[in-house]
């Protein structure tokens, strides 16, 4: 069954002050990696796609943003109808070259060197995962450190894969190069930039 453009959920009710709301809320976690921000921001979202993903996207995405999504938000057309109808931005096939990864089932995510780490000249043109779990509330506690944290700060989560930060290691060797990631569940988030290291847990 084909979705029509006027069957697609909703953007934001309200843009201008949605994405400026929205944006302050992605900022606060990147400045501050491993805390829980919410993002009040509503917005209609196709499924699979949280509400947190949806805010993100209209808020980031635009025509000079490629974005990628994994097998479980192109399951249907309607993630990909939503986000050309409603942010312009360029669904790709190829995820190297993506400004963006929207990852719906993140227990499948593909290996981090099918995206972009960017280059010494340009480490901003890496990928950033958006990456949807199961919980930023509760689940295996994990002390991370890193630029932003003072000392270590402490996150109990539900994440998969369970090797995710295992797997993000990789940043340290790439600086300033690497791949940035931010959690998404409902509409909280949790932002870990390339410069956030798992001290312990997981």
């Amino acid at each position: 069954m084909m979705t029509t453009v006027a069957e697609l959920p909703a953007g934001f009710a309200d843009k201008v002050l949605s994405a400026q709301s929205t944006f302050r809320s992605v900022m606060d976690a990147m400045a501050r990696p491993g805390t829980v921000q919410r993002i009040a921001a509503v917005a209609g979202a196709p499924a699979p796609m949280m509400r947190g993903t949806a805010a993100i996207a209209l808020t980031l995405f635009d025509h000079d943003t490629p974005v990628w999504l994994d097998p479980r938000m192109a399951a249907t057309s309607d993630a990909t109808k939503w986000l050309k109808f409603h942010t312009s931005a360029p669904v790709i096939a190829d995820s190297s070259i993506c400004s963006f990864a929207l990852i719906g089932d993140a227990s499948a995510l593909p290996r981090l060197d099918r995206f972009s780490f960017g280059s010494n000249e340009y480490p901003d043109r890496s990928t950033t995962l958006i990456l949807q779990v199961e919980s930023l509330t509760s689940g295996p506690t994990l002390e991370l450190r890193g630029p932003g944290i003072a000392g270590t700060t402490t996150l109990e989560a539900s994440i998969e894969p369970q090797d995710l930060f295992e797997r993000l290691a990789v940043n340290a060797t790439l600086f300033p190069r690497g791949i940035d990631v931010v959690l998404v569940h409902g509409d909280t988030i949790v932002a870990i930039p390339r410069t956030t290291r798992l001290v312990r847990g997981g």
